[in-house]
């Protein structure tokens, strides 16, 4: 049987036969394929014990090339004849054909070593075409709230890439945490990087961990991720949080918030969870510092550079925030309320949307792209900006028929952090029950839209906000197995979501399971938590019944 996840377009041919691969498979790099070939060796080799040597002579060989004649991120995996082979439509193509090469050779392939060097092994005697149906496959990971140290991120930027995801939305800044070495401001990461202690639970809960919680990366420790991830074919789109949640910006350099209506230089690091009424003050000095920031962001995530080059498109985004943005403070500011008089605006709202627009001018002016949450269309948006659309699908349908792109994230459908069942046992329990047949039935593209509109859904994005995730096994457990369903939805061409196959989804979980296992992933088992998992006397906070469908 062939389990592969996300499920391919098409397989032929006899998957009950198969075609060994031993110590005398060798490669054949063709030009455009020479990352995939050192992924191949540094992880299928390494689960093998294959040494996979640069060989075109060889007849038992696995030969990797690039035809323009497939989608740029489609594949052809041939494995019922010597030589095998992955073609691509470029190198991502290629790459992802090697991620389904490697499902096939079974959950052994995804660990580090061999369990025995007399092990055989096969791949069904198959052939495998595919492409995506979405350019944007995205996954949000929120490390300003609990911080992921560098190895965790690298380490989701290889689950990614199993599951044929491209895009991390990588969440640095928050009211609880910056998490991204600034030179020119140094006190963001003296400051900014750490708070005092912690809430355990949801922001209601009356526990507290009582330990200083921090961390950021360095610039070369972003250089690195970034660099790993074009290795993998992920573009990393930063963000960075404007003019709201920014309590930890203002409590390393008070000057950055409202100053004429309450004493910033008293601020810290937010320690608990919610949204902070402590916003960016509308000034000069404001936009120049947060311009700087800007510089040195643009110089670690790069365009068109190496690799980068065959997912400029994705990688030119910044996104900016633009959410939650809480008014009151604008609105007892003298300093707000003359800057609305000069620029001849309505109010505070229309101040955020131009707060908002100067960040997409000065992106723009570099040859970036902004993109905000559903927020930034108050007020107007500029041509060329882009939004996530979280708070249902409304804000995703206005930008699409105002001829703006859009990312599909509506909360009630992918954010993570919401409990996957019902019951005392899940732990933490947020927000709404999303099971792993809820998201397999999530569809991006909602109704209503003409095909000219919905040809502005770029793609769609799973986000883990980590607020009650205190560490990586938390993490693990909220985002998989759904990131698995998840990933079929963004990749394959799947019936409406009524009509899908989820047994046939479960089935092949079944074996994706195995492979998880093997990769030392801490997912939510299907008959539920295990012990561990559990967080018993925790408060979260469950909304009960079933959540909107707009």
């Amino acid at each position: 049987m062939v389990d592969v996840i996300p499920a391919p377009a098409s397989i032929a041919g006899n998957p009950s036969g198969s075609v060994r691969l031993d110590a005398g498979t060798a490669l054949q790099t063709l030009p455009g394929t020479e990352g995939t070939a050192r992924w191949l060796r540094a992880t299928v080799g390494a689960a093998t014990g294959l040494p996979l040597p640069e060989d075109s002579a060889r007849p038992d060989r696995i030969v990797l090339g690039v035809d323009p004649g497939l989608p740029p991120e489609g594949y052809r995996l041939v494995t019922d004849a010597q030589p095998l082979r992955i073609e691509g439509g470029g190198p991502a193509g290629v790459f992802w054909g090697a991620q389904t090469l490697r499902q096939l050779l079974g959950a052994d392939a995804f660990r580090r070593a061999p369990l025995r060097r007399d092990r055989v092994w096969e791949v069904p005697a198959v052939t495998v075409e595919d492409s995506p149906r979405f350019r944007w496959r995205g996954l949000l990971l929120d490390v300003a709230r609990h911080f992921m140290p560098k190895e965790g991120v690298l380490r989701y930027l290889d689950l990614m890439a199993a599951h044929k995801l491209n895009v991390l939305h990588f969440h640095l800044t928050d009211d609880q945490g910056w998490r991204i070495e600034i030179k020119r401001y140094p006190r963001l990461t003296e400051t900014a990087s750490w708070r005092s202690r912690s809430k355990f639970g949801h922001r209601a809960s009356p526990l507290w961990e009582e330990k200083p919680h921090g961390g950021y990366y360095t610039q070369d420790d972003i250089r690195e991720i970034v660099a790993y991830a074009a290795e993998r074919h992920i573009a990393v789109v930063p963000e960075i949080d404007v003019p709201g949640h920014s309590q930890a910006a203002i409590a390393a350099y008070p000057e950055l918030g409202n100053t004429d209506v309450i004493d910033t230089t008293a601020l810290t690091v937010m320690d608990t969870w919610g949204i902070s009424s402590n916003v960016l003050a509308p000034t000069d000095n404001t936009l120049r510092f947060y311009e700087g920031v800007l510089e040195e962001v643009l110089e670690l995530f790069p365009v068109d550079a190496g690799d980068f080059a065959e997912f400029s498109d994705l990688s030119r985004f910044v996104h900016i925030g633009g959410d939650e943005c809480r008014k009151e403070q604008w609105t007892g500011s003298v300093t707000a309320k003359n800057r609305i008089a000069d620029l001849g605006l309505a109010d505070e709202d229309a101040l955020q949307s131009w707060f908002i627009g100067h960040f997409d001018a000065w992106l723009s002016a570099r040859g970036r792209r902004l993109i905000g949450w559903d927020e930034i269309l108050e007020g107007g948006l500029a041509e060329g900006a882009a939004v996530s659309s979280w708070r249902g699908f409304g804000g995703g349908i206005a930008a699409a028929r105002a001829g703006h792109d859009v990312v599909m994230c509506p909360e009630q459908y992918v954010y993570l952090d919401h409990r996957q069942a019902p019951g005392e046992d899940e732990p933490v329990p947020i927000g709404f029950v999303r099971t792993l047949e809820d998201v397999y039935r999530f569809e991006p593209v909602p109704d209503g839209l003409t095909e000219a509109e919905a040809r502005h859904v770029l793609g769609t994005q799973a986000n883990v906000w980590t607020e009650v995730m205190e560490d990586t096994a938390r993490v693990d457990y909220q985002t998989f197995p759904r990131l698995a369903a998840f990933a079929e939805v963004a990749w394959s061409s799947l019936p409406a979501p009524g009509e899908r196959d989820f047994t046939g989804f479960e089935r092949r979980m079944a074996a994706h399971y195995a492979r998880l296992d093997a990769l030392g992933v801490a997912y939510r088992p299907p008959a539920g938590p295990r012990p561990w998992q559990m967080r018993p006397g925790v408060l979260g906070r469950p909304i009960e019944g079933a959540p909107p469908s707009k």
